[in-house]
């Protein structure tokens, strides 16, 4: 046996297959019939030409900057989408606020601010899991708060010092001796 006896004949390359296209519905009206291409004589290596996929209904681009189906604002107002609002804050949120802001105040005049500052803590706390959306009530509420208590617990050291310091004085313990009779 020689060499080209053993050898096997190459096979040619058969054209690629087009992908199967799973049929579509007839459109309502039909597209206006092309003129016929005419026929070429094409080499067995080359894919056949193929018409270019043609959209129903195939709208023309928009602009820069719009967007389909969007109507542009007019100059100057801004663009919110239609329809679109954050929900409003619910009544912790803002019972933290108003609690914390009477607890400040309230702390200025002999510290009776402590219990609404105290309470407008612990609301704003509750209010920031369960009302995200009202973060600035309910941080406003906490500050408010904080300051509040802390105004109060300054209030009440100052008391506590000026009771500490009177008691402790001789001179006002001798004048509270000889007005209640001298014991």
């Amino acid at each position: 046996m020689t060499d080209e006896q053993n050898t096997v004949p190459p096979i040619e390359p058969s054209p690629p297959t087009p992908p199967v296209v799973p049929p579509v519905a007839p459109p309502a009206t039909p597209p206006p019939a092309a003129p016929p291409a005419a026929p070429t004589q094409q080499p067995s290596y080359q894919q056949p030409q193929q018409q270019p996929f043609q959209q129903q209904g195939y709208q023309q681009q928009q602009p820069y900057g719009q967007q389909p189906g969007y109507a542009q604002a007019p100059y100057g107002q801004p663009g919110a989408y239609p329809g679109y609002a954050a929900p409003p804050p619910r009544g912790l949120s803002i019972t933290s606020m108003v609690l914390g802001i009477v607890g400040f105040v309230g702390s200025w005049i002999y510290g009776i601010g402590l219990f609404p500052a105290i309470a407008a803590v612990i609301i704003g706390f509750i209010a920031r899991k369960r009302q995200p959306q009202g973060k600035g009530f309910w941080l406003t509420g906490l500050i408010t708060g904080w300051v509040g208590i802390a105004i109060c617990i300054l209030w009440i050291v100052g008391l506590i010092l000026l009771f500490t310091v009177f008691i402790n004085n001789p001179d006002f313990r001798n004048s509270f001796q000889q007005s209640s009779g001298g014991y």
